[in-house]
């Protein structure tokens, strides 16, 4: 999933928590692992569609709840897309497992970009199905 040297610090919050510094050529959990240079292009070149794309839909948003959780998916996806163009991968911090004894057993990291899109996402659902209604009519 993603990269972490074997020396790189750990430092354990809690026990489903450690801060630990880890590096994702790929998307979202790892998700289309490469190095490769045109890979990394493709993936920054669908990025900008996307927030191009998530950016005319803010303008047309008609809801608080909509328009900022549309900028944070779109200020997680800028956060992305810089680490990506100045280290050729997204700098992961964080990371949550599930422990069974002293090693992990299974975890994902988090960055704080990724954040922002899991919040504008969660965000985003909430306003589509449980936003006010008479909003939505206009």
């Amino acid at each position: 999933m993603c990269s972490t040297s074997p020396t790189a610090a750990r430092l354990k919050v809690t026990p489903f928590l450690d801060l630990v510094l880890a590096w994702n050529v790929g998307i979202s959990f790892g998700w289309f692992q490469s190095d490769s240079q045109a890979t990394q292009i493709i993936l920054m070149i669908i990025k900008a569609v996307a927030v191009i794309v998530l950016a005319i839909w803010m303008a047309r948003s008609r809801t608080l709840i909509a328009t900022v959780a549309l900028g944070l998916i779109i200020g997680g996806a800028i956060g992305n897309a810089i680490d990506r163009f100045a280290y050729g991968a997204v700098v992961d911090f964080a990371l949550f497992t599930s422990r069974s004894g002293a090693r992990p057993s299974i975890g994902t990291y988090l960055t704080l970009p990724t954040s922002r899109l899991f919040a504008g996402v969660a965000a985003l659902l909430y306003d589509s199905f449980l936003g006010v209604p008479a909003a939505k009519a206009h």
